[in-house]
């Protein structure tokens, strides 16, 4: 048996390494790294609550937005308030426009590119790859971030600025939108669908939302996503990186009339409900001090000594015990979605970047019908007073996935914040079980011949679409 590091990672949000035990041309076990602690749960100790407003969006900058709403439900949370429902609308809106931007920034400059490659030359489908995602220069990767840039406009209408917005509060949104604000909103969300429909899909929004198969789904043949599963098939992209299979989502984008995907586990193709109060994040292989806890009692110490039964700083969620893997294709197969469904039966590589194709169709759809029913006479904040002692949690679906927050308030200060991020699930170590993260699990059984080694783990890697600075905060 063999031992083969690979990282850093470009194209990765912050540090990640991976440790491959290969033996017979697979890998027969992997861990993985997350090497830079940050300590944001420290930062926040003994701070007035509303400080996490303003320094939880900072965590990371392609997801703020996400951070900031969980932040803010907590605080609402433990204040036992609810924002008007116009506010819940448009805090949607622009939590909405941020996940859609972040997988259309994914697909075209993180994932794509690497089938670039040199290593690929000479596949049916390579020049056009090299065409559309080379690094800077193709031509797919350059439309996206222009469209990416003007759809954007909208974080700038409802938010501000982005990232790190404070827009979203305990009570509501700071910004009323006007009349002309949401005629704005609609006609840059039309300029949007008219790039998905013409280089992502080359074809309607609503056709490739509408797919219900694994075979639809693997015979679509239009725009970039058709090259994609081009590339999937002669790769075989659906048999690699196959994790554990049970998918968990908090449900996305709370609103006074639920949230509009549906919240839960999907294990062996029965879903279940999620109870928050199951989680705990094991230690054992981390490098922190303590035990493992809920996050409202969780600690955030890291051992300086970095113990050698450990290795990585991002400790290990669990819900009743198990791993969960969470992301776009967790949300729609836990939602119901019949081709998320299908696809979370397969579980590899294509299935996840599938997932995250379908997000993209089913999230313009929805975020152009939330548009068209906002009210601009409507109220969008409420009066909110922080409790002096009290707790709450607010609980999000980033783009990567599920995510947390937990504050406890004591004497009108913060007395513990805990943040488990996507990445933290998808990424965690062995837990005290022995049981390997969504990742490490995925990783077995992965080609490691030569360049193979190299090209088929970054795939998988790159299917979850990792954020490390989040994961370990």
């Amino acid at each position: 048996m063999t031992r083969l590091v690979v990282g850093p990672f470009n194209r990765v949000e912050g540090d990640l390494e991976v440790t491959l035990d290969i033996e017979d041309g697979r890998v027969r076990s992997a861990q993985v790294n997350a090497p830079l602690f940050r300590g944001f749960e420290v930062m926040l100790q003994g701070r007035d609550p509303r400080d996490a407003l303003t320094i939880t969006p900072r965590i990371c900058g392609i997801c703020s937005i996400s951070q900031s709403a969980a932040a803010a439900f907590a605080l609402a949370d433990a204040a036992g308030a609810t924002p008007p429902p116009q506010a819940q609308l448009a805090a949607a809106i622009l939590h909405g426009v941020e996940n859609l931007a972040d997988h259309v920034t994914h697909f075209n400059l993180f994932f794509m590119p690497d089938f670039a490659r040199a290593a690929y030359a000479g596949r049916p489908w390579h020049a056009r790859a090299v065409e559309r995602f080379t690094a800077t220069k193709g031509s797919g990767a350059r439309a996206a971030v222009e469209a990416r840039a003007k759809l954007m406009h909208i974080t700038g209408v409802l938010g501000g600025k982005w990232p790190h917005t404070l827009a979203i509060q305990p009570g509501g949104m700071t910004r009323t939108p006007t009349l002309s604000d949401k005629v704005r909103m609609g006609a840059t969300l039309r300029a949007f669908r008219a790039h998905l429909e013409q280089a992502l899909f080359g074809d309607s929004l609503e056709a490739f939302a509408g797919l219900t198969t694994v075979a639809e789904f693997a015979a679509w043949s239009t725009g970039d996503a058709g090259l994609f599963l081009e590339i999937a098939k002669d790769l075989d992209l659906a048999a690699l990186g196959i994790g554990p299979q049970r998918y968990m989502s908090f449900g996305a984008y709370p609103m006074f009339n639920g949230r509009a995907t549906k919240p839960g586990m999907l294990s062996e193709g029965a879903v279940s409900r999620v109870d928050p109060g199951d989680i705990a994040e094991d230690l054992t292989r981390s490098w922190m001090l303590g035990d493992a806890a809920h996050p409202y009692d969780g600690l955030t110490e890291p051992d300086e000594n970095m113990a050698d039964s450990a290795y990585s700083w991002c400790k290990a969620p669990r819900l009743a015990g198990r791993t969960a893997e969470v992301g776009a294709l967790a949300r729609h197969a836990v939602d119901g979605h019949p081709l998320a469904r299908a696809l979370a039966v397969e579980g590899g590589v294509r299935a996840r970047i599938g997932g995250r194709l379908l997000e993209i169709a089913r999230t313009q759809i929805q975020l152009e019908d939330w548009v068209r029913t906002i009210d601009p006479s409507a109220a969008f904040m409420s009066d909110v007073t922080l409790p002096q002692q009290g707790h709450g949690v607010g609980l999000v679906e980033a783009a990567r996935g599920s995510l947390g927050h937990w504050v406890r308030i004591e004497d009108g200060r913060i007395a513990n914040y805990q943040i488990v991020a996507p990445t933290t699930w998808n990424f965690s170590p062995r837990d005290a079980a022995g049981q390997p993260g969504p990742l490490e699990a995925a990783l077995e059984g992965t080609p490691a011949d030569g360049e193979d080694a190299t090209l088929a783990t970054q795939h998988v890697v790159r299917s979850f679409d990792p954020c490390m600075v989040c994961t370990v905060h």
